[in-house]
């Protein structure tokens, strides 16, 4: 088969590039390993956080995109897939002055609070005495993103196939050729946006074209539901979304949301254990789970700490925790999205369609440590 563009990842990133490239009037080919929905990598589930809660301007501005690209699917499609719930950041106070600059910058509005006070207005969490509130913050319905990207990318014409693995990617003249297991696929560029799988299948390419990503260490991570307790913060309403940065070091940075049915979902930021991401058992580790149950049984008071339902996910996580988006020849790589990629899906999917077929450069710190071939 012969087409214009060939993605590679029916996650967030993939769906989105897809639907971006498609919509620029691109012939699109898309081709997804596992099933369409799957929770074999980063982007299934029921929720994601939505934050414009950086220290970095390009980070902000990049929200802002995202945010404006999630209210254009909602009209597209007539689905919700954002809820403007807030956002909370609490903690370290040089951690908070920082993003309060980095959306001050950006005329995104902030309030300021004492813990107590936050607190009052949300009594299922316990706070650090520096309390950070975002109105633009809140929460992605994840599962139902993804298919509104898909949906619309294919609206629009492109061709997404399911359960197809890529086995090679070569040169093909000026492009390449992509073989897979229902035969082989010529087009002009390739965008490969695979997850936790995309530095196997760019390494090679990378390599015999002078670059190459940095370390991508993939790690499987287990977050948490916990159900909510009677009481004051028994309304799925009142829950924001939030982040901690803590100031006891022996705290480790942890996030949460409240995942409508399911509960509260809490996870460490991070720190998981190594693993292939094709080969493992998705078994919970106790030890990291009672260590969480003991976190949020101090600081999410609003929660039953004592019945975690565990969730095995999966990180790839650059050593900056930075993402990686450029281009090398034909083909542009997405990778590194580090757990914090999510939010910003149709933002990425524009600069990856504009990368792909124009050669508009991502800002400085996405950029490959080599120089790429326009």
């Amino acid at each position: 088969m012969t087409v214009d563009t060939i993605v590679i990842g029916a996650g967030v990133v993939g769906a989105a590039a897809a639907r971006s490239l498609v919509e620029a009037g691109s012939r699109v080919l898309l081709l997804e390993a596992f099933d369409r929905g799957h929770d074999r990598g980063s982007s299934h589930g029921a929720s994601r956080i939505f934050r414009h809660g950086y220290d970095a301007a390009d980070y902000v501005q990049l929200t802002v995109r995202a945010a404006a690209g999630w209210q254009r699917l909602e009209r597209q499609t007539g689905r919700t897939v954002f809820d403007r719930t807030g956002a909370l950041d609490h903690g370290d106070p040089r951690a908070l002055d920082a993003i309060a600059a980095a959306m001050t910058a950006e005329a995104l509005p902030s309030e300021r609070l004492r813990g107590s006070e936050a607190a009052e207005r949300w009594p299922g969490l316990r706070f650090e005495d520096d309390v950070l509130f975002s109105p633009g913050g809140g929460r992605l319905r994840a599962a139902d993103a993804i298919d509104a990207l898909l949906d619309t990318a294919a609206a629009a014409g492109a061709d997404l196939r399911f359960g197809v693995r890529v086995a090679s990617i070569a040169s093909d003249g000026d492009g390449v050729v992509v073989t897979a297991d229902d035969g082989e696929h010529h087009a002009a560029r390739l965008v490969i946006a695979a997850g936790s799988w995309t530095p196997g299948l760019a390494g090679g390419w990378l390599s015999r074209n002078g670059a190459a990503l940095p370390d991508v260490r993939v790690t499987e991570e287990q977050p948490a539901h916990f159900p909510l307790l009677p009481g004051p913060a028994s309304d799925e309403g009142v829950w924001p979304s939030f982040v901690h940065h803590p100031t006891d070091p022996e705290v480790p940075s942890v996030y949460g949301l409240l995942t409508p049915g399911e509960g509260v979902k809490v996870g460490v930021h991070g720190g998981g254990p190594v693993v292939d991401p094709g080969d493992r058992d998705r078994t919970i580790d106790l030890v990291r789970l009672e260590r969480l149950q003991r976190y949020v049984a101090e600081w999410v008071p609003g929660v039953d700490a004592s019945r975690p339902a565990s969730i095995s996910c999966l990180y790839d996580t650059t050593p900056d925790s930075d993402f990686v988006l450029d281009r090398v020849g034909p083909v542009t790589v997405a990778a590194g999205f580090s757990g914090h990629g999510f939010k910003f899906g149709p933002a990425l999917g524009d600069v990856l369609a504009r990368l792909a077929l124009h050669g508009e450069r991502a800002p400085e710190r996405f950029r490959l440590a080599v120089a790429s071939p326009g």
